[in-house]
């Protein structure tokens, strides 16, 4: 059995801007940048975690659109990256133990913040090099 760590990441565009958040003092890489998302638990599909951590997390309703990509971190957590979009795009509210706050950075804001959470680097650059189509 793999014993490996899931997550996933919600990947939200709306008006040419990616939904970011900083996460709280609380969690694991306090004060990071990164787009929202957490653990997959033992029962879950990804769908369902993607759906679930956006509630939690943000008090928002998502439809998962597509799978855009996956990676490993450092930190052996597999990742599922999801397209996804709010329905309907209610007012944000951040789960403070979680999230400190949320922005709507253009992709270009986002990629070179420099709080920036490494995996999301990686996501970033793989786009960059054509791996990931958001469009």
């Amino acid at each position: 059995m793999n014993s490996m760590r899931r997550g996933v990441t919600a990947v939200i565009i709306e008006d040419g801007r990616l939904l970011a958040i900083r996460r709280s003092q609380q969690v694991s890489a306090p004060g990071a940048i990164c787009f929202p998302g957490g653990g997959i638990e033992a029962d879950e599909s990804e769908t369902d975690a993607l759906i679930r951590e956006l509630q939690e997390e943000l008090g928002a309703s998502i439809r998962p659109l597509r799978r855009l990509w996956e990676n490993v971190t450092p930190w052996q957590v597999h990742l599922a990256w999801w397209l996804a979009e709010r329905v309907p795009p209610v007012d944000l509210k951040p789960h403070l133990p979680e999230v400190a706050e949320f922005f709507w950075f253009t992709p270009d804001e986002m990629a070179a913040h420099p709080d920036l959470l490494y995996s999301n680097r990686e996501f970033f650059e793989a786009a960059t090099r054509g791996e990931i189509k958001l469009g």
